[in-house]
């Protein structure tokens, strides 16, 4: 019976092993030589990266338009912002992508109108989170606060860390995206947010991750109050960022897109995806930037354009974008992942218009042009909004005087009219501590004052123009101080800009001229300025901290603080039945 059973027992091994290797032929298909085929490639996976750039608190929409070519030669004016119709416009590209995040160049609060400004920007944070924001590299003008204030916005909470009361309509949450400061270095050298963040899309064989980098400019210290960031120093662009690019690599990110706010500006006939003789400050940072970097969100300069420049790897490009400025615009990139080979295959970008509704410039209406979509404001957001725009209606609605016609900034880097009609509202207000020039840095001035038919100009139109609620100071300087301070409006280092001078002050440019001799022909009351004599000049406090690069002013003496430059603009109003829109004549050029 033991030798029968063990014949039984191999009978039936032998049975089982030609199963098994039937089975295993059926489920392991053979090629042609007999050998196992290999998995078929993941497909390759589409990201979109949706993004805007200096918001500057503009809920509503801002009574401004994009230019954009009309297609048969022309160009043509498309009215577009506030975060209703932003919404719309995010809701809209996420429902054509599955795998999408939606990311921000700074500037996003500060600077910002009414409705904002006055809760200390905490609608304008809420707002962007429930936009579904999910990460935003740290601007200059988020600084304006402080460094406190700022820790406030990411964290929430009602603490009082400057002049206007937190939390007046509802306790303030803070906010639900990711501030990144990869550069802005606290005590220690640790980043005052974290530098970098991972997003991951998909899963398997078909899982891709895109890595970012959050930074701001390293020029923060002259563009906002040292007094407010004493403690943090801002380190060099590309060597933070190169310096986090192999940490990401490391971490398995597949792409790598970065937030910075730096920019630059294109030329020519104005292109929302333009790139047509591109410069700015942006340059030197990508030049030296590692080529495993495969977008570049960026902002500051308030311009669009989409381009493809070189990186420090000449066999790599990266892709530059930006959005403008106010939500007036958003950026959709989409890049291509392969997921097997760990890289970007293919990648675009284009700006599209957040049309919204019509208004009236300071060159006449604006209407809804039928050469780009038009989007509903989403009812959630507007009806947010709103509380905030009753509660400020008090302040935005009230008269302050009656003006001519309609006062804006020149074209360029001059202040035009409405840069003399600041000037000389600072002068006046500053007239008993001595002050004799008033000077107003264009780039601070944020929109025309457009007034009402019969002429009436309210606070809210002021409060658009001036913004920053900045102490104006007069203090002694010789003329050739007050020379050399116009001369480095056009030193070469920063963008051109002309200060707009008060009445009885006026001066000629000649950009041909070399440097430190574009300035001639300055007189006040139609003498001569004398290089040796002292004279009282007054400034914003912006400025007087050498801001926009005039640091010159911080070498006045003898400084008396005044009013704030919206006080002064409304002392002004208040000074006459009706103001004149001033002739510009104070600046010209040769």
């Amino acid at each position: 019976m033991t030798m029968m059973g063990n014949a039984g027992r191999h009978s039936a091994i032998a049975a089982v092993l030609a199963l098994a290797t039937l089975l295993s032929a059926c489920a392991a298909p053979r090629g042609a030589a007999g050998v196992a085929s290999a998995p078929p490639p993941a497909a390759p996976v589409e990201v979109a990266i949706l993004a805007f750039n200096d918001f500057h608190g503009n809920l509503e929409p801002p009574r401004q338009s994009v230019v954009t070519p009309d297609g048969q030669g022309g160009t043509a004016q498309v009215p577009a912002g506030g975060a209703a119709w932003l919404a719309s416009a995010l809701d809209a590209l996420r429902a054509r992508h599955p795998n999408s995040m939606t990311v921000a160049a700074g500037d996003l609060i500060s600077a910002s109108p009414l409705a904002s400004s006055l809760f200390l920007d905490e609608p304008s944070v809420e707002v962007l989170s429930r936009l579904g924001l999910d990460y935003a590299a740290v601007g200059n003008h988020e600084f304006d606060r402080g460094t406190k204030e700022l820790l406030r916005m990411q964290a929430g909470g009602c603490e009082k860390l400057t002049a206007r009361e937190p939390c007046q309509l509802e306790r303030f949450a803070g906010a639900r995206f990711r501030y990144l400061a990869a550069s802005t270095l606290a005590a220690g050298g640790t980043p005052l947010f974290p530098a970098s963040a991972i997003r991951t899309f998909g899963s398997g064989a078909g899982q891709v991750k895109v890595g970012v980098i959050g930074l701001t400019l390293r020029g923060t210290p002259s563009l906002v109050n040292p007094s407010g960031i004493a403690d943090l120093t801002f380190a060099d662009e590309a060597d933070t960022i190169n310096a986090e690019v192999p940490k990401l690599k490391a971490e398995g990110a597949d792409a790598v897109v970065v937030l910075i706010h730096q920019g630059g500006k294109a030329s020519g006939t104005p292109d929302p995806n333009g790139c047509a003789g591109f410069d700015g400050e942006i340059l030197p940072i990508l030049q030296r930037l590692s080529g495993a970097v495969d977008v570049v969100v960026s902002g500051h300069t308030h311009a669009d354009y989409i381009c493809d420049l070189p990186t420090s790897d000449p066999a790599r490009r990266v892709l530059l974008t930006s959005a403008g400025l106010y939500g007036k615009e958003l950026t959709e990139i989409t890049l291509t992942i392969d997921p097997g080979q760990h890289r970007v295959t293919a990648r675009s970008a284009r700006n599209l218009i957040v049309q919204s509704q019509p208004f009236t410039s300071a060159k006449g209406p604006v209407a809804l042009s039928p050469l780009v979509p038009a989007y509903a404001p989403r009812a959630d957001i507007a009806a947010y909004i709103q509380r905030y725009v009753d509660a400020s209606k008090a302040f935005a609605t009230r008269p302050v005087g009656k003006l001519s016609g309609s006062a804006g900034k020149a074209e360029g880097a001059a202040g035009g009219p409405l840069g003399n009609l600041i000037a000389d509202a600072q002068l006046a207000a500053t007239r008993s501590a001595g002050a004799q020039i008033a000077l107003m840095n264009p780039f601070g001035i944020r929109a025309a004052i457009v007034p009402a038919a019969d002429g009436t100009v309210t606070f809210g139109d002021i409060y658009l123009a001036q913004p920053f609620g900045s102490a104006l100071i007069t203090e002694s300087l010789t003329g050739a101080q007050i020379k050399a301070v116009l001369e480095q409006g056009f030193d070469d280092i920063g963008p051109d800009q002309a200060l707009a001078p008060s009445k009885g002050f006026a001066y000629r440019i000649d950009r041909r001229a070399p440097l430190g001799s574009r300035i001639t022909a300055i007189t006040l009351g139609g003498k001569p300025l004398d290089p040796a004599a002292q004279y009282r000049v007054t400034m914003n406090g912006f400025l007087a901290l050498g801001g926009d690069g005039f640091t010159v002013f911080k070498a006045g003496r003898d400084a008396v603080t005044g009013p704030t430059d919206i006080e002064a603009l409304e002392a002004l109003f208040r000074s006459a039945p009706r103001l004149d829109v001033p002739v510009e004549e104070r600046v010209t050029a040769g």
